[in-house]
């Protein structure tokens, strides 16, 4: 197979993405949100109409009466993917390839595209995103839409959240596009190098926004060994290994279509894309692991004999320490015994807060698992375990040797980038997701995006219970026991969210007090994950679980559960962010079926606890006015005051979030500028 060499490879403009908004604009925009969502109403996003229209009467157009059955045939297809490639893939030209491509569908599939469907592919065709909730059929949205940019030229990358979905989407809608005469490949976290080419080579290549995004780490690593050692041989020297030679595994970054898009292009865009190099096999290997062990090991003997508030203050979101006088002097008096880094005062810092971070910042099963003496990063937002993520900077050898791990090979950055900038560098970026509206505005400022909002096909007939708040999360944990109990004699099902896998086994423990039988999936008890979430809806059912449960998996009611109320939600999740909370609840009441579903929270949550600066007063006071209402009861009502003081905090969470992913781009820029390795 012929492949193109690094200097080929498309790559669209690198722009540095940044709010445009003023200090003026932004303080607007955080008081409107704040108050529409302490009324319980989000931030609607503009547009869609002239979509919805569109999507009506091209359904319209394509029913049996109207003349136009059957499945197109092949010159047709190639007359519309003539014109597309001639005249460019402009909205003038989407709707009839839409036509087509749903005529492909009905044909091949056997179901018509809904109404709702089609106008969440127009959308996607105009670059932007859809708003449009779990279990309206987005795969189906998703897979139109990408058809008609594959018919254009381009070659599209359609992601989705894990390697399972992966593989049943592209199975699902392989007729679709083989109808329409396109090529479909898939890549997972096993696929080898070949297959991962083959696959790109495709029309439409089904994915894992991780494994594309390092896949084109690979390549502009590739591409700057290639240009030094054309380099070298202009300047007549000896050219290095390098690894240009084999070509690229993507043909550029042309096109794509983001499933679950407010966790990729939010959520995880604060976290950059480091490839790493081992430096095990390299001389002086040895002496560098040796030397890391004995730092893991000193910084953490030193850190145990800490004590915070005495000697340190540790930030928990951040891992940021402060030092106390009397820590300073405590330290400096460890170090004196020691040599090499520890006369560095900068460097002796970095190693403690480390440690410290490791002792009292991180958590066994709530930000890592051990598996097999082995530790995993999970996810934050997923819930799941974060494969081939480490920590940087010696944290990850910190957190090894206080589980009494084998410490990983010591590495170097050999390229990084941030999720937020590969994003920009595709040609075409569309995504979907059933909570966007809340992020609508730092979408289009990093994105350039805009989000529009589909309608339910049926009207939702989901009720929300009112709003809980607790001392204590062992209240909650006792009070949501009681709740499962009376809503499993009803023979109703319950899906019981929880924050952590800390959490969810708590939880699986009070069930199993009370004998109550229930299914737990959490980051340890993922493999049946899909067939869990599956049977989530049946009659009696009880389901703990973490934020990883079913996105992309759809929940079936079992025969007679929509009778009986349907499915109930209980969120026992403290999220950072109000889409977090829609998500959870959102997993019930869908197709227009009967559905509950109420929030729990609790004030000890590491969400809650008073945060830095000038804010930290009003948290302080409105949680001692819960608690000294708390004291003689097990939960109360928010009220207007708590719903607002909720919104606040999650509106500061998510301004961090944003200034996290602006940071993390600087950081990708000034990496590149001190050691010279452009990936543009």
């Amino acid at each position: 197979m012929s492949t193109a060499s690094p200097a080929a490879y498309f790559l669209r403009p690198d722009p540095k993405a940044e709010s445009t908004l003023g200090l003026g604009g932004w303080w607007a925009r955080r008081l409107r949100e704040l108050t529409l969502r302490a009324l319980g109403r989000a931030t609607v996003a503009g547009g869609g109409s002239t979509h919805r229209r569109q999507a009506l009467a091209l359904w319209n157009s394509l029913q049996p009466d109207a003349g136009i059955d059957g499945a197109p045939a092949p010159a047709e297809v190639a007359a519309v993917r003539a014109a597309l490639r001639r005249r460019g893939a402009g909205r003038a030209r989407h709707v009839p390839a839409l036509a087509l491509a749903a005529r492909a569908g009905r044909a091949a599939l056997g179901r018509m595209p809904y109404p709702t469907q089609l106008q969440a592919a127009l959308i996607l065709l105009d670059g932007n995103l859809a708003e449009m909730a779990t279990g309206e059929g987005k795969t189906y949205a998703a897979a139109l839409g990408a058809a008609v940019w594959a018919l254009a030229g381009l070659p599209v990358h359609l992601m989705t959240a894990n390697d399972y979905l992966v593989q049943r989407d592209a199975a699902e809608m392989r007729p679709l596009f083989e109808a329409l005469g396109l090529s479909v490949g898939c890549v997972v976290a096993a696929s080898t190098p070949e297959a991962r080419r083959v696959a790109y080579a495709c029309d439409i290549t089904y994915c894992t926004a991780r494994e594309v995004a390092f896949d084109h780490l690979r390549d502009m690593h590739r591409g700057v060994a290639f240009r030094s050692e054309l380099q070298q041989r202009v300047g007549g020297l000896q050219p290095a290994e390098a690894g240009g030679a084999e070509g690229p595994l993507l043909r550029g970054l042309w096109a794509a279509v983001v499933d679950e898009a407010d966790c990729l292009l939010v959520d995880e865009a604060a976290l950059p894309l480091l490839l790493s190099e081992r430096l095990d096999a390299q001389p002086g290997s040895a002496e560098a692991a040796a030397r890391q062990r004995a730092l893991a090991f000193q910084s953490l003997t030193i850190a145990r004999q800490l004590q915070p508030g005495e000697h340190f203050h540790l930030e928990p979101r951040s891992g940021r320490v402060r030092w106390t006088t009397a820590g300073e002097a405590r330290v400096e008096a460890q170090a004196a015994a020691l040599s090499g880094v520890w006369f560095n005062r900068r460097h002796r810092r970095d190693l403690l807060g480390h440690a410290l971070h490791a002792l009292h910042g991180l958590q066994a099963d709530r930000d890592y698992v051990v598996v097999d003496r082995t530790v995993k990063l999970l996810d934050p937002v997923t819930g799941r375990p974060a494969e081939g993520r480490v920590w940087s900077r010696g944290l990850q050898a910190a957190v090894e040797m206080k589980e009494g791990c084998p410490l990983s090979p010591p590495t170097r950055v050999a390229a990084r980038l941030s999720l937020q900038r590969f994003f920009c560098r595709y040609l075409r970026l569309a995504g979907m997701s059933g909570t966007l509206r809340e992020s609508a505005g730092d979408l289009r400022a990093a994105y350039g995006c805009r989000v529009a909002v589909v309608p339910h096909r049926l009207a939702s007939r989901l009720r929300r219970e009112p709003d809980l708040v607790f001392a204590t999360d062992e209240r909650r944990r006792q009070a949501a026991v009681l709740r499962v109990q009376q809503l499993h004699a009803q023979g109703r099902p319950v899906l019981l969210a929880t924050d952590s896998v800390q959490a969810s086994q708590a939880m699986s423990h009070a069930l199993e007090a009370v004998g109550v039988a229930h299914a737990r999936l959490d980051a340890r008890h993922d493999a049946a994950e899909a067939e869990v979430v599956a049977s989530a809806g049946h009659a009696g059912a009880v389901t703990v679980a973490t934020q990883m449960a079913g996105r992309g998996t759809d929940i079936l009611l079992g025969p007679g559960v929509a009778e009986r109320g349907g499915l109930h939600v209980l969120s026992c999740q403290d999220n950072p962010s109000a889409r977090l909370d829609r998500q959870v609840t959102g997993r019930a009441g869908r197709h227009g079926e009967n559905g509950t579903a109420e929030v729990w929270r609790a004030l000890d949550a590491r969400a809650w606890q008073p945060g830095a600066g000038w804010a930290a007063a009003a948290d302080r006071w409105v949680r001692a006015r819960w608690l000294h209402a708390l004291a003689s009861r097990d939960a109360i009502a928010p009220g207007l005051l708590g719903r607002c003081w909720f919104a606040w905090r999650q509106s500061r969470e998510e301004g961090l979030r944003s200034r996290q992913r602006r940071a993390e781009v600087d950081h990708d820029l000034q990496w590149q500028q001190r050691t010279g390795r452009s990936m543009v």
